[in-house]
């Protein structure tokens, strides 16, 4: 409950900032939109020259990026550590942390809580629905409850891979460029994975999976069965990833003396 109160205040606190700022809410929902509009239509262009992507009709493909829009949106909204080594190491705001009760890398999470993010949520879902009902899916009863678990349990994978890297910042002082190579990386995943190589297949499965929060997961709801166990396996490793994300993350917080070391 004490944290749940936490969320509370620290999301009144964002909404009191936002309403004086209104312009700026506004312009960061439309330039979301205009992101994803720019994904939607590259994959418009590519099957105005082609029937299928590696096996995958276009509706599959509109289908399985709706699906990664769902957990990026969420991700985006609640695990927000870009910029983390400039605010928090060199700038010294986590010795500010360190001296409050609740879990430091919680309140980082809730200080940089974006809700505008979640517009993605919404969008990823209206177009799954539209792509599923141009294949004719028809909506079961374990569907919603699955998307649940899946979506959250992708999360759980990219909060992982981003609590990881972020960790490293304990080590040095200077910001690390990793996060926006990842940021690249992680577009894989909107995609069929099965279009690319053996090795980025492998990597993007195993090292760095980005692919469960994108087609392994979204091939269960498309009945694609040689899939399946893959998506079923998608909780476990967002718990593993979550696990070694924060295991590293608070040994790194051990290993910090202050703004001055």
């Amino acid at each position: 409950m004490y944290y749940l109160g936490l969320i509370g205040e620290y999301l009144k606190n964002y909404m009191k900032t936002r309403l004086t700022y209104r312009a700026d809410f506004w312009v960061e929902i439309i330039s979301d939109l205009l992101f994803q509009a720019t994904n939607l239509i590259f994959i418009f262009v590519v099957f105005r020259h082609t029937d299928n992507l590696g096996g995958w009709s276009e509706s599959e493909v509109l289908f399985v990026y709706g699906y990664f829009m769902v957990p990026y949106g969420i991700f985006s909204c609640f695990i927000n550590l870009w910029g983390f080594s400039e605010r928090y190491i060199v700038k010294g705001e986590m010795d500010r942390i360190l001296t409050r009760p609740a879990h430091n890398l919680f309140q980082i999470l809730l200080e940089n809580v974006d809700p505008p993010a979640l517009v993605g949520s919404f969008i990823g879902l209206i177009i799954m629905i539209f792509s599923g009902a141009e294949m004719g899916i028809v909506l079961e009863w374990w569907h919603i409850p699955a998307l649940i678990i899946l979506a959250l349990s992708s999360v759980l994978i990219y909060a992982g891979i981003y609590t990881t890297l972020t960790s490293l910042s304990f080590y040095s002082d200077a910001p690390t460029g990793i996060l926006p190579l990842m940021y690249n990386i992680q577009g894989y995943g909107r995609y069929p994975v099965t279009i690319y190589n053996r090795a980025i297949q492998v990597l993007l499965t195993w090292v760095i999976p980005f692919a469960f929060v994108g087609i392994y997961p979204a091939a269960l709801f498309l009945d694609r069965s040689e899939m399946h166990r893959m998506a079923l396996l998608t909780p476990v490793m967002g718990l593993v990833f979550a696990a070694i994300g924060l295991t590293l993350w608070n040994y790194g917080v051990k290993r910090y003396r202050g703004a001055g070391s």
